[in-house]
């Protein structure tokens, strides 16, 4: 009798979280129509946007910088190490450019943002939400998708395949240091080999999944920000949750992108 009890309470506790996480899903699609819906309003206010163009791209340049410098570097010696005595190296740099065009760039770009603004997004939506702030706004007849969001995903797709174009450069640029540094390759061989199996196709890729990044980013963002309850408590699980679902969606999308463009 005891079994049956426990087997009926863990049904019963699947269940209610499968309807939850659909309900989620249902009104994150809800919210995302409502925010498309929006975007062209933007253009009435257009400073809104450009502010928010330079809170995600412009201020997260250091850290985007900082992190591509790295991986660049990081990638070409492990490039070097895995060619020894079997490839010659002036094909690092063919390594290295496709794969930071194509996934590292933007990948790596689209979770700094992620982890940097989009909780920040969440943050600053999730305090409006639990003090009444947009509550107020809805009573004052303005429309919060219009002067929140909106302007919010037009710059995140906007500034995230410039910051992707940023991050490749100063990721060959690591990748060059290394190589001419440590590894006694010039830099013509070096970018000989970028050039080598170069196609405009890659660039295209690569920034058509930042451009998918910065959509996931801000949704997600915003979503969760906007649906925040429970006083800070609830500020804090929103923020950690946008952070999750955004780099999870950046992973999962990167992945099918490639599988449907990359053929």
């Amino acid at each position: 009798m005891q079994a049956v009890s426990v087997t009926d309470g863990l049904i019963t506790a699947l269940g209610r979280k499968v309807l939850n996480t659909l309900n989620q899903i249902f009104l994150f699609l809800r919210f995302a129509v409502e925010a498309f819906r929006t975007l062209p309003s933007v253009f009435q206010n257009f400073h809104l946007t450009v502010e928010q163009m330079y809170l995600i791209g412009i201020t997260s340049l250091p850290l985007v910088g900082l992190t591509s410098l790295f991986t660049g570097a990081v990638a070409a010696w492990q490039a070097a190490y895995n060619f020894a005595d079997y490839v010659p190296l002036r094909y690092v740099g063919t390594a290295v450019g496709k794969s930071v065009m194509l996934e590292l760039g933007p990948v790596l770009t689209a979770m700094v943002v992620a982890g940097r603004m989009g909780a920040a997004m969440a943050a600053e939506l999730g305090t409006m939400a639990v003090t009444e702030q947009l509550d107020a706004m809805r009573c004052l007849n303005l429309n919060p998708y219009r002067f929140l969001i909106a302007p919010r995903l037009l710059a995140g797709m906007i500034m995230l395949p410039f910051l992707t174009i940023f991050a490749s450069f100063i990721s060959i640029m690591g990748a060059l240091a290394v190589v001419t540094l440590f590894k006694d390759l010039s830099p013509q061989a070096f970018f000989s080999g970028v050039r080598l199996f170069y196609t405009d196709w890659d660039m295209v890729v690569g920034l058509l999944k930042a451009f998918v990044f910065g959509i996931w980013i801000v949704l997600f963002g915003c979503f969760f920000g906007y649906n925040s309850a429970q006083g800070a408590e609830g500020v804090g699980r929103a923020t950690m949750a946008a952070v999750v679902a955004s780099n999870v969606a950046i992973l999962v999308s990167g992945f099918l992108l490639s599988n449907f463009l990359l053929r």
